[in-house]
């Protein structure tokens, strides 16, 4: 049985087994062991060429998240191990409240159409992932890992790197997938730093940040005028005082010089 790679589901299965046994060693839990398994879960194991190796670990309690119904069928006619460990499902509806009651990292070669959205995903239960090892576009891996006053620095950049230490890996060819991409990819992991809390407002940093970069050219003061706008007529600011707040330097600069101890600095000010 062979799987069709689906541009639909932005599929191209990793075929080089160096790449995948690079990949399965790069994820080291903490604390795991023979003894006291770490939860993991696989999203997108396609056919299995990164599974394999995840299966032969002892370290970890491995589970597979696959939406495509012809890799499951794959997966299962191939791989023993896959028989109660595979779930066929899409990673950004699935439950994973009921799937693992306590924390889990996170592995897998990502759907470029998607990884964006599985990134934010992994956000929200950022207190429960402390570690991702993943393949991305090349682009969004140097986006993700890039330190401000780029143009490559945005919005993924500020939000994960406010809650994981961030480590490029590896670059990975085009010729290492079937069917080959017309970009690179990258491997990268993701380690859950000690922030518990922003000192702020959590949703209103995530507005401030994404407010700043929608119109990046822009410097803050433009970009961020709905914002600064909202606060000013909720409290009746005078021409004076509104005048008082846009004054502050930080709103000379564009988003992209602003570092993650900034953001939750800018996002301060809009505290009511």
């Amino acid at each position: 049985m062979q799987v069709r790679a689906k541009k639909s589901l932005g599929q191209h299965f990793l075929t080089d087994m160096d790449v995948a046994r690079k990949i399965a060693d790069s994820l080291r839990p903490e604390g795991a062991g023979p003894d006291r398994p770490a939860d993991v879960l696989e999203i997108g194991p396609g056919t299995g060429v990164l599974s394999q190796f995840l299966m032969e670990r002892n370290d970890i309690a491995l589970k597979m998240v696959e939406i495509d119904r012809e890799s499951v069928d794959y997966l299962l006619m191939n791989f023993p191990g896959a028989e109660g460990a595979l779930i066929q499902g899409d990673f950004l509806k699935l439950d994973l409240d009921c799937l693992f009651r306590k924390d889990f990292c996170v592995i897998g070669n990502f759907p470029y159409n998607i990884s964006s959205q599985i990134f934010f995903r992994i956000l929200d239960y950022k207190d429960r992932i402390p570690q991702v090892v993943c393949m991305i576009q090349k682009e969004v891996a140097e986006r993700i890992a890039e330190k401000p006053g780029t143009r490559v620095y945005g919005i993924l950049s500020v939000l994960l790197q406010a809650w994981y230490d961030i480590e490029y890996i590896l670059t990975v060819g085009e010729g290492a997938f079937n069917p080959p991409p017309k970009v690179k990819s990258a491997v990268i992991r993701l380690k859950r730093n000690a922030r518990r809390d922003l000192g702020c407002d959590e949703n209103l940093f995530k507005t401030v940040v994404k407010t700043g970069f929608n119109q990046r050219r822009k410097t803050l003061r433009n970009s961020l005028k709905p914002l600064i706008a909202a606060r000013a007529e909720k409290e009746g600011w005078t021409d004076e005082q509104y005048a008082g707040f846009v004054s502050d330097p930080v709103f000379d600069l564009r988003p992209e010089r602003l570092g993650v101890e900034d953001f939750i600095a800018l996002a301060g000010k809009f505290r009511g």
